[in-house]
């Protein structure tokens, strides 16, 4: 005898089954979050620097010690890394003298030990990533956290973190460019679009007052990368589609901002770390706020209603401030609008 399945039976299959997909809610973005304090007064104070890693050459020391003295005067929280840490093909190992020789032994000034949340830019991918987003290396120096894409969480700021080298097609086709270390991301379709994914959903579960993309290419930019069309395709449009507040780079050894003519974002580029090319100047569509072909740093600082940039020189003097004050809006619940 077949036994069929009561109706009461399929409709109480069925009601559990829609209950479990809306009690699961929306998939959480699989980027590592990382949890950054604010100072007693809610705000948070940082420097920026790209594209440094040359073992104390082309003033790479200069620039250093000025970002002490700043970073001593602000009470920085944390240093933010813009990628392109270890010139010219990454590290070779984890026991690769360049990590300490290039960071550990530069920046050495107690305003510097703190966080350094660490980009991979595209000389990085040139040697062996895997040691540089290794514990061995953070077993040297505390300070060193480099990831291929994540968050820092700081209340009032979100930080995203992005890995951009894979986005760029040169690095996957053109026979004469240098080797790239794909291990862990090739397939390159799968690798940019579960990343694509991870960051949209991440932007839109923000609720941060601050939304700051960091990458290693640039989206805009004058100098001698310009603007990388890879990322204006496949990243920009997320940008805009969560109302991301800046995005900053480095890539082009230069200081840089520029303004969006079709959005809110605003592009600020700090990649003097080292050295720099100078005479580099392609303008494109966006509006130019500051540009200087020099080495330098950028600082940031945020309050709930305020962000202010500021670019310096290798000798600390200041060459640009900018800043911004954020209205805060909140969304009001209507009943009657259900």
């Amino acid at each position: 005898m077949v036994t069929s399945i009561s109706d009461t039976t399929m409709a109480l299959v069925l009601i559990l089954s829609i209950l479990l997909v809306f009690c699961s809610g929306p998939a959480i973005a699989e980027l590592t979050r990382i949890d950054q304090p604010t100072k007693s007064d809610g705000s948070l104070s940082l420097l920026v620097v790209g594209d440094w890693g040359r073992r104390g050459n082309y003033n790479q020391s200069l620039v250093a010690t000025q970002m002490g003295r700043i970073g001593e005067e602000l009470d920085i929280d944390f240093v933010i890394s813009t990628g392109d840490n270890f010139y010219e093909n990454g590290l070779t190992g984890v026991n690769d003298t360049a990590f300490e020789e290039s960071f550990s032994n530069i920046y050495t000034a107690k305003s510097l030990h703190k966080p350094w949340y660490t980009v991979l830019g595209n000389h990085d991918y040139r040697g062996d990533v895997l040691a540089q987003l290794s514990d061995a290396v953070r077993r040297i120096d505390p300070r060193f956290t480099c990831m291929r894409s994540f968050i820092v969480n700081a209340e009032i700021a979100d930080f995203f973190f992005v890995d951009t080298t894979p986005f760029v097609n040169k690095y996957w086709t053109d026979p004469e460019d240098h080797h790239y270390d794909w291990r862990e991301v090739s397939p390159r379709e799968t690798y940019i679009e579960n990343l694509s994914k991870d960051l949209d959903s991440a932007l839109k579960e923000s609720v941060a007052t601050w939304k700051i993309v960091v990458g290693h290419h640039t989206m805009r930019s004058v100098s001698e990368h310009g603007d990388t069309k890879e990322l204006l395709k496949s990243l920009l449009p997320i940008l805009k589609a969560h109302e991301v507040d800046f995005y900053v780079n480095g890539h082009d050894h230069c200081l840089q901002h520029i303004s969006s003519i079709d959005s809110p974002i605003q592009y600020f580029t700090s990649g003097g770390g080292s050295k720099a090319w100078r005479g580099a100047f392609r303008p494109n569509s966006d509006m130019l706020q500051f540009f200087y072909d020099g080495q330098g740093f950028m600082s940031l600082r945020l309050s709930p209603l305020e962000a202010n940039f500021v670019f310096y020189d290798a000798f600390g003097r200041v060459l640009y401030e900018w800043g911004l004050a954020k209205v805060v809006t909140r969304k009001l619940f209507h009943p009657a609008a259900m």
